[in-house]
């Protein structure tokens, strides 16, 4: 198991309606899961990515209604790089945004935004190669489409410190070994039912997780119909009626969200 890239990035969010009414209305992901937080199922864990749940477009989400925002310093995940096709594409965006009352800045080679929480986002021009990994919405050109990620910014108190420690391409038991040496304390294998985690913090408290490929969002729902009812894990499906009964309720994928004052 060597590293792919990422895989997944996950954040949080104090109000999941909005967050789906934005990422799938919005930017026009796809929800590819509807899950729950395993170490606290009473929390969401809402996923979304391109056509087919494929590491390296899964952005997720644990809900904590009413949290506060973030304050930008060491450890924290501040801004997310997505893929686009062309500067058209990077155009179609800012006009997309506007319309909906997110200011979005073209930059030299990009275009920068946030989402409604304060979350940054940048899409840049493609120029990997790689095949794009999107998903459809009927307001958006497949040529427009978001392609996944191209990488995320964090803030680090010690960049030197972190760049020791995570530059390398080893398998996920040897990652265990080096983050181990370097004591930062990694986490056992742990089974998360649709891939399988070793998770470590870096030296500027950003959390890491090496995740496997599979086995994927389609273990447990038809690949057609991912995302469209709440998905547990067989050890918590026992509590799905009381979970069912407490989680926030959430609108229809694909809604965008109502008008509101743009942000400068």
């Amino acid at each position: 198991m060597k590293l792919d890239g990422i895989h997944h990035i996950t954040a949080i969010t104090g109000d999941a309606p909005a967050n789906v009414e934005f990422y799938t209305g919005v930017l026009g992901l796809r929800m590819v899961k509807k899950s729950v937080n395993q170490d606290d199922p009473t929390v969401y864990h809402l996923f979304y990515g391109d056509e087919q749940g494929s590491p390296g477009a899964d952005l997720t989400f644990f809900e904590y209604p009413g949290v506060a925002p973030g304050r930008p310093g060491a450890g924290m995940v501040h801004r997310i790089v997505w893929r686009v096709s062309s500067k058209h594409a990077l155009e179609f965006w800012k006009k997309r945004l506007a319309s909906h009352r997110t200011s979005a800045v073209l930059t030299d080679g990009g275009l920068l935004f946030a989402d409604p929480e304060g979350l940054e986002h940048e899409l840049i021009v493609n120029t990997t190669g790689d095949e794009p990994l999107s998903s459809r919405a009927p307001e958006i050109p497949s040529e427009h489409a978001l392609q996944g990620f191209d990488g995320a910014r964090a803030y680090s108190a010690d960049p030197e410190r972190s760049a020791e420690l995570l530059a390398g391409t080893q398998d996920q038991e040897a990652w265990r070994s080096r983050v181990a040496a370097a004591g930062a304390r990694p986490t056992p294998v742990i089974d998360r039912f649709y891939f399988r985690s070793v998770y470590f913090r870096e030296p500027s408290g950003v959390l890491f997780e090496i995740a496997t490929i599979g086995p994927g969002f389609a273990v447990d729902e038809d690949a057609a119909h991912l995302g469209e009812h709440l998905s547990l894990p067989p050890r918590l499906e026992p509590l799905r009626a009381r979970l069912e009964g407490a989680l926030t309720p959430l609108p229809p994928p694909g809604r965008a969200p109502a008008p509101s004052p743009a942000r400068t």
